[in-house]
Order: structure tokens, then C-alpha cells, then sequence
């Protein structure tokens, strides 16, 4: 009798309990990831900063566009979206329109990769190959051909048009009840876009608290903003890893920042100095890979408080 060989039943059931899970409940469970850094100068007031980051929009996702418009309630001092905002080459409107409530308020932004470019349909073990490679992006990587492109153009115009503060390798100043908030960003380093020679030489003394702003946490942005004195750089990118497993966490994070700080409130040394940082898991996914596992969609509301 010829042997069969299988998957047993209770294991392949699990597996798609898992991906109806991950595809159907979690990308959807949008959460509101709250931290305090202490980071400002004594005797300045508090500030609530709003990081939005990596939504990747597409086409009728409304319960993603609701959540968004609500966290206008939150009132923050000031918004910074830390880029990929699209998935999609026809989401601008709807990007713009779940954006509208925030742009009421200050704020400033920086592009991703996929702003810039469609995503590609592409095989997910690639990125655990590429993390054993130590390829990652642009980085090591032959240049894309055949991408789609974006049109980021009319999504930065909109951003303009209600005020933000485009931080595309420049530096930007925001004024939230007569304190100045110098904001330095780069544009992609995953994509090898970011030029730091443009803004380097640290926080300018007329400014009453600096923070870095970019994309993609690459160790060479980092160590750049921490030696120079930045005392806080808020990056995205890393969807948190998006596929973890419980109670051991991310396996990539998509550049070459380690995976115990895929996500949250760390800290980074780079040449005796020492800034916090903070990556967010951002509350999309690639349109192709539109999963997520013990890692849910979040945005984050981060308190500014005195250095303790």
C-alpha cells in the first residue's frame, strides 16, 4: 500500500484560522499606542505629538479612513506622518480626505518608499533571505525596474496646501503657543534618498526644542542624528515586523535596525550621545501581503515631558 503524507487536519485548520485572523480581524483592529519621553528642556510646557505612519492606503478601505478622521479628537499639539501613506496610485483623494481632520492642526511630514512607488507582488520569505544577506532596500540591492510610480506630487501638494511642513532633507520650524519646534527630516534612506551633508550640524540654538524626523530607521540616519545632539528621531517603515510570533517577536524589520527595537520607545547611542527613539508600527500593510500577526495597526500619541 502506497504511504500518503499530509498535512493533518487540526494543523491546517490552524493555519487558516491564523490567516483569517490575520487578514480579516487584526489588519482592522486599529489601536492608539500612547508613550511619555522625557526629552524637552526644563520648564517647558508638556507637548502631544500625533505620529501617523506607514497607512498605505487603497482603495475602499473605509473603516481605515473613519479611524483616521477620529483622531482629530485628540486634539494634538502638532501631527508628524512619517510617510508611506499610499498603496495604491489612485488613493490620494481618499488619503487626503481620512487626513483632512489632522491637517487642521500643525504638522509635518517626510515620503516613503511607497509614496514614491507601487508596491510589487513579491514572495514575504524574501525578507528573511535578504535580513540573512544584510540586503535590505536600495541598500545592497539592484535598483527597481518596471515599479509603478506614485503620484506623490499631488499628495505632497495637498499636504502644502493645508500647511504641513514638508521635511524632504531640510529642516522646518512649526510655532505651537510661543515655543519653536525645529523639526530636521530626510527623505528615504531605504530607497537611498536621504542626504544628511544637507542638514547635519545638529539643533540650532534659536530653537526651543529639535527632533529628527525619517522614514526609514537606518543605523546610518540614526548614529548621524544622535551624534549631533538630536534628543529625539521618530521613524516608521518597519510595519513592527507585521508577522510576529507571540511572546518572541519580530523576525525583520525590513532595514538594518535590530528587531528588539522594530517598534516603540527605544534609545540609540552614536559617538557618546544618546537620543530616544521612537519606530512606529504603523497602521497599514502592502496591498499584497495585507496581514498582520500579533502586531496590530496603531498610530501613536507621544507626551513630550521635562528630561527627568
Amino acid at each position: 500500500m502506497r504511504a500518503r503524507y499530509g498535512v493533518p487536519l487540526s494543523i491546517a485548520a490552524a493555519g487558516a484560522a491564523g490567516l483569517a485572523y490575520a487578514a480579516g480581524f487584526e489588519t482592522r483592529s486599529f489601536r492608539l499606542r500612547r508613550v511619555t519621553v522625557p526629552v524637552l528642556p526644563a520648564g517647558m510646557r508638556p507637548l502631544r505629538v500625533l505620529q501617523v505612519s506607514d497607512i498605505h492606503m487603497v482603495g475602499g478601505q473605509r473603516k481605515k479612513q473613519r479611524w483616521l478622521r477620529s483622531l482629530a479628537g485628540l486634539r494634538p499639539d502638532f501631527v508628524i506622518n512619517t510617510g508611506d501613506n499610499l498603496s495604491d496610485p489612485e488613493g490620494v483623494p481618499e488619503t487626503l480626505d481620512a487626513l483632512g481632520p489632522l491637517m487642521e492642526f500643525p504638522g509635518a511630514y517626510v515620503f516613503g518608499s511607497n509614496d514614491y512607488y507601487g508596491p510589487k507582488l513579491r514572495n514575504p520569505a524574501r525578507y528573511l533571505l535578504e535580513k540573512a544577506q544584510g540586503r535590505h532596500g536600495l541598500n545592497g540591492n539592484a535598483p527597481a525596474v518596471g515599479v509603478v510610480h506614485n503620484p506623490w506630487e499631488d499628495l505632497r501638494d495637498g499636504f502644502d496646501t493645508a500647511g504641513w511642513l514638508n521635511l524632504t532633507n531640510t529642516r522646518g520650524v512649526l510655532k505651537v503657543d510661543g515655543v519653536s519646534i525645529e523639526l530636521t527630516g530626510l527623505d528615504d534612506p531605504h530607497i537611498k534618498r536621504d542626504r544628511y551633508a544637507r542638514v547635519a550640524g545638529g539643533p540650532s540654538s534659536s530653537a526651543d526644542f529639535s527632533m529628527g524626523v525619517v522614514h526609514a530607521p537606518y543605523l546610518r540616519v540614526l548614529d548621524a542624528y544622535t551624534a549631533d545632539g538630536y534628543p529625539l528621531v521618530l521613524a516608521g517603515h518597519t510595519h513592527g515586523g507585521q508577522l510576529c510570533i507571540p511572546f518572541y517577536g519580530a523576525l525583520v524589520t525590513n532595514c538594518d535596525l535590530d528587531t528588539d527595537r522594530v517598534k516603540g520607545l527605544s534609545t540609540h547611542t552614536s559617538e557618546g550621545r544618546t537620543a530616544y527613539l521612537h519606530v512606529s508600527a504603523g497602521c497599514g500593510t502592502n496591498r499584497y501581503t495585507p496581514v498582520r500577526f500579533a502586531c496590530p495597526p496603531e498610530v501613536t500619541l507621544l507626551t513630550l515631558v521635562e528630561k527627568e
